[in-house]
């Protein structure tokens, strides 16, 4: 179990020394500016699904790999891509509101960064974070085969979600404590390290997830 722990971090130190590393952070930067929706689902598909898998191991105390693995890591892909589309929406319009005046502007860059975190957070986060405590059911209802997640009804689905829980703590909780402000230190950082840095969030709060749960 110690090896998996020591594999585990040594692939984010490896992943962390890419991007440190002027050559390959070069063409990092260049890859996720012209491949914005490819890199993001490569961002996410990695990096939240060592997150998820972190989770298990402060659950169980043991590394194993969750219900439907594959399909996890295709919906965080996905995922990725909408985060990535949303950041750029979310972005854009809060500066162009800021130069109509519909915005307070501080100057700099932290006022432009809290704006546009309290804003993704409070508008977009509760519907992206409910679609993937939908998919995350399906799979684990599903048992990650496809004919029978197919085969799921919708009602069950939804019935199956502790609904009150999510709401008292993902969105009432989370989002303030955690997501807008952390997501104001990622709307100050060069757009293309904007989703990474989305992704990494997500192995922070599955780690203060699974510990909490593992509590």
């Amino acid at each position: 179990m110690k090896k998996l722990d020591l594999l585990w971090g040594a692939v984010l130190v490896l992943i962390m020394l890419f991007l440190f590393i002027p050559t390959t952070q070069s063409m990092f930067v260049a890859a996720s500016t012209q491949h914005v929706y490819l890199m993001a689902f490569a961002k996410f598909a990695v990096l939240a699904s060592m997150g998820e898998l972190m989770v298990v191991r402060l659950m169980s105390g043991d590394w194993r790999l969750p219900v439907g693995m594959l399909w996890r890591m295709i919906v965080w892909g996905f995922l990725g891509i909408l985060i990535a589309l949303m950041f750029n929406v979310n972005a854009a319009g809060v500066k162009a509101a800021m130069a109509k005046g519909l915005l307070p502007n501080f100057g700099g860059s932290f006022s432009f960064a809290l704006a546009t975190s309290v804003l993704t957070n409070c508008f977009f986060a509760p519907a992206f974070m409910a679609l993937h405590r939908v998919s995350d059911t399906c799979i684990e209802m599903g048992e990650g085969r496809l004919m029978k997640m197919v085969a799921l009804r919708r009602m069950d689905i939804f019935q199956r979600i502790d609904w009150a829980g999510f709401i008292d703590f993902i969105i009432c909780k989370t989002v303030p404590l955690f997501w807008i402000p952390a997501h104001t230190i990622t709307f100050m950082l060069p757009p293309e390290y904007r989703v990474l840095m989305a992704a990494m969030l997500s192995i922070v709060l599955g780690i203060i997830l699974g510990y909490r749960k593992a509590k």
